[in-house]
């Protein structure tokens, strides 16, 4: 089990960078030993989003902490709904449903995001795009 680490900022861990932004996953069980969840911080440069992926078996929260963008989530139906959103917007993704973030304002868009249950995090590793940034930086 990872170390109890229960005050962490995204640059005290490493991040999961990608041509779209990065990833600092500040809590999960191999970060403070989290159990249930896992969760971080996501940077997107203005114009950059991650395309319509899903987690499988996980549902997500999406909470926007700064900046504004478009944000689609698909329905029961599988037809997607999509919004504008900005800070403090909190948007609820069900149990493997198909999603994608863009940053549609002029500067950068923060969002915290939140896995239940944790694990879905570790799949980013795979992508051609992913690199791992220390921390820190």
């Amino acid at each position: 089990m990872a170390k109890e680490e229960y005050f962490l900022y995204p640059t005290d861990v490493e991040s999961f960078g990608f041509d779209w932004g990065r990833l600092a996953l500040t809590v999960a069980p191999e970060v403070n030993g989290a159990e249930r969840f896992s969760g971080g911080v996501v940077d997107l440069p203005s114009g950059e989003g991650h395309t319509r992926h899903n987690h499988p078996g996980a549902e997500e929260i999406i909470f926007v902490v700064s900046g504004e963008g478009e944000q689609m989530v698909e329905d029961e139906n599988g037809d997607p709904v999509t919004q504008r959103v900005g800070p403090g917007c909190t948007i609820y993704v069900p149990e493997s449903r198909f999603h994608s973030t863009r940053n549609t304002g002029p500067g950068p868009m923060q969002l915290f995001v939140v896995y239940s249950p944790a694990g879905p995090e570790r799949a980013l590793r795979d992508l051609p795009d992913f690199r791992l940034i220390p921390p820190g930086t």
